[in-house]
């Protein structure tokens, strides 16, 4: 059986990676992904949750691994995401684009 292979290997841009931070977003907040926008609080203007957030994170880390082998968000960088901006950026750095 040949090894997996990753279609995607190339660096991801950052205008895709708001696209997939909003929609898992909206997905998880069941709102209008066009109503998202970099900056927006999570909490105070999109009401998410702490257990949404760990939703997101989850999302993502299955989106992106895909693509970045290993992709992670660490635990402890969790509480220095509070936009969709912060969380935007942070994937973007750790994604090599």
């Amino acid at each position: 059986m040949p090894a997996e292979t990753h279609v995607n290997q190339g660096p991801i841009e950052r205008d895709e990676i708001f696209e997939i931070v909003r929609d898992r977003l909206a997905d998880i907040l069941e709102i209008d992904p066009a109503t998202i926008s970099e900056g927006q609080s999570f909490t105070d203007d999109l009401e998410a949750d702490s257990l949404a957030l760990i939703e997101l994170v989850e999302s993502l880390e299955e989106e992106l691994s895909d693509r970045t082998v290993g992709f992670r968000i660490e635990d402890e960088d969790l509480e220095d995401l509070k936009t969709v901006r912060d969380a935007v950026d942070y994937v973007h750095e750790r994604t090599g684009s």
